[in-house]
């Protein structure tokens, strides 16, 4: 479960949800109680007490659940407190209760699987503690998500009206896999506790989904981002196992064809490339939690409701993250995520759903992070993945697979380039390139950004995001360095940074053999202005980064403001005249930028003190800043130095 959110602007964004909105509806109509298959069978996964699955299991992931589960017996679980929650409210920081909640998560994800694999009493009964503690405890949601002040003013929630978000999807689900898999167990040592978690379940989640229609998530206003699938995938799994009255199979149906029906208007939205402009990270929990959710429901239909035998664009979206890497364990970051891949992301997921529609690139790119001997998947990415992944014979036995690395790649949907010198390998130099808008979900003001690449470590790099406060998603979040164009590899204009809204964008964008060109003009807001045209290219083995303007003469009171080139530097940088010598992170190939010598060049050194920051570049990153106030022109060449 790893924590990502959505950017809410002030703004209001204009979609069009008319036109290509129904695919799953057009495909198979309504989800009726006839089309499910009872509840013990709907979500297609072992239970403990089928022992022949359990004895044959990944041994590696799970002795190493079973080794921390028993260390943690008879230590105090996790407890999130009323000033922790309120935290959020009174200083804007959130990470420190959330940290309370995903702790306590994780160790009963932990424990299930130990019960699981061993049935020992003493894991069940660390199971039933958990399992009550949960019930227990006053929300499910998240409180950067809670609606309760804005109702209220309360900066605790308010039990009488439970928030469904990110937060309490997970919970739900995380019970209803428990219950799946140990039903039988808690029925025995805790007699009315699965009674409970239904209850819990019903007041919590199944009653506020269905009375309220005003969740922002849900996609009703066209907007439409990570949260409609993750929760709606969630509810679906939660609805399946945990409405199981005799009475109730038509609201269980209703439930999930509610879900269905948001997820629809997901999939309406995603483009025919399959790429999401929440960037590679968003896109593991949110394109990845429709393609899971579908496969739920594929599953628990016996296969009649098979979402990815008829929306190409599903099919599409599986390439999203290969397509989006650069080497190793490094990625494009456009958007909020950061440029390392977490060890959190669900590769068996990625992996099942690619032999499915037989993707051997995307498969490749899940089987090269399969490590033998060491463990299938990890509790922080949600019990429901870790049995799944641990039951997975062919995911067990992958064997670890070169990444496919195209030479080539072009999102046309986000408007974002890559080209590396040759397909299958990191080795040289690799260009990216976006263009795209300043309203997108999660955004920078970053319209004509150039990422470059050495070896696959980048050495022109987007930053990312710091650690997520109450000032990431609101009105403020443009005082935040890494979301200004300021700290992005674009120029300032006369002293302007890009603006952020839709109408600050990229046009005249064209894609050439080795690139990419566009004019970044329309996002500044600079009069002056006529046009800015980008033109980035790999040529041979340099990166050409070129840029041509037409900026009316200065008139205003008194000097110029400067108009400056920007690059965003990781690693170390020496800078002599008209050249900057790079050393690279990770033992990368250094490179050498070049500029005309008569562009006056400086730098200033960012000392990161964020921990999401440092842990992906260290201690510090630099900006390199090439001063062009007396120019219409400039290239700047990257080129790779190789060891002797």
């Amino acid at each position: 479960m790893i924590v990502f959110d959505r950017f809410v602007y002030t703004v209001p964004m204009s979609h069009d949800t008319t036109a290509t909105s129904g695919r799953l509806r057009s495909a198979f109509g309504h989800v009726t109680a006839r089309l499910l298959l009872p509840p013990h069978r709907a979500l297609g996964a072992p239970r403990a007490s089928d022992r022949d699955v359990w004895a044959q299991i990944d041994q590696a992931t799970a002795n190493e659940i079973v080794t921390r589960a028993r260390a943690d017996l008879g230590s105090p679980w996790p407890l999130p407190l009323a000033h922790t929650a309120a935290a959020f409210h009174h200083s804007g920081h959130r990470t420190d209760h959330e940290a309370l909640v995903f702790t306590r998560q994780y160790r009963l994800s932990r424990a299930a699987i130990a019960a699981a694999v061993t049935l020992e009493a003493a894991l069940i009964d660390e199971v039933a503690d958990g399992v009550w503690q949960l019930c227990e405890q006053s929300t499910w949601c998240w409180p950067a998500h809670d609606d309760a002040h804005a109702v209220s003013g309360s900066v605790l929630p308010d039990v009488t009206r439970p928030f469904l978000d990110l937060g309490a999807g997970e919970v739900v689900a995380q019970l209803a896999w428990i219950d799946h898999l140990l039903g039988e167990q808690l029925d025995q040592a805790y007699p009315g506790l699965r009674q409970r978690i239904r209850h819990e379940a019903r007041v919590r989640v199944f009653d506020p989904f269905l009375q309220r229609r005003d969740w922002h998530w849900l996609g009703l206003d066209g907007d439409v981002h990570n949260w409609n699938p993750w929760i709606h995938g969630n509810v679906i799994v939660a609805a399946l196992r945990l409405v199981d009255g005799d009475d109730e199979a038509e609201t269980r149906a209703r439930v999930v064809d509610l879900c269905v029906e948001g997820i629809d208007r997901f999939v309406a939205v995603l483009p025919a490339d399959g790429a999401t402009d929440e960037g590679y990270h968003y896109w593991w929990n949110g394109a990845l939690r429709a393609l899971e959710a579908l496969d739920v429901l594929r599953v628990s239909s016996d296969g009649r409701l098979d979402a990815l035998a008829h929306v190409p664009a599903l099919r599409a979206t599986i390439d999203f993250p290969h397509r989006m890497h650069l080497g190793g364990a490094w990625v494009i970051n456009a958007a909020d995520g950061t440029a390392r891949m977490s060890h959190e992301v669900a590769w068996e997921a990625l992996f099942r759903l690619a032999l499915q529609v037989g993707d051997t690139d995307a498969a490749a790119f899940a089987a090269a992070h399969r490590t033998p001997d060491e463990p299938a998947a990890r509790a922080e990415a949600g019990l429901g993945r870790l049995i799944l992944a641990l039951t997975h014979h062919l995911w067990i036995a992958a064997a670890p697979a070169a990444p496919p690395l195209p030479r080539e790649s072009w999102l046309e949907s986000i408007q974002i380039r890559l080209v590396r010198a040759r397909a299958g390998s990191s080795d040289g130099l690799t260009l990216v390139m976006k263009g795209g808008h300043n309203d997108e979900h999660h955004n920078h003001n970053d319209v004509g950004e150039v990422i470059v690449a050495s070896d696959g470590v980048p050495v022109l790099v987007d930053a990312g995001r710091p650690t997520y406060t109450a000032k990431t998603f609101g009105p403020r979040r443009y005082e935040i360095r890494t979301m200004q164009s300021g700290w992005h590899n674009v120029p300032l204009v006369r002293g302007t940074e890009q603006s952020p809204g839709r109408e600050f964008r990229a046009s005249d964008v064209t894609v050439l053999p080795d690139g990419l060109a566009l004019d970044l003009a329309h996002a500044y807001s600079v009069p002056e202005l006529a046009s800015w045209r980008r033109t980035a290219r790999l040529e041979g083995d340099a990166v050409v980064i070129a840029d041509r303007w037409d900026l009316e003469p200065w008139e205003g009171p008194g000097n110029e403001p400067a108009t400056t080139l920007h690059f965003l530097v990781a690693g170390d940088l020496e800078l002599t005249g008209n050249c900057a010598y790079v050393t690279p992170l990770d033992g990368a190939s250094p490179v050498t930028m070049t500029w005309p010598t008569d562009v006056l060049a400086s730098t200033t050194v960012w000392d990161l003190d964020d921990p999401v920051l440092s842990d992906v570049w260290g201690p510090t990153l630099t900006r390199l800043e090439l001063d062009v106030t007396a120019r219409r022109e400039i290239a700047v060449v990257i080129t790779q130095r190789k060891a002797p």
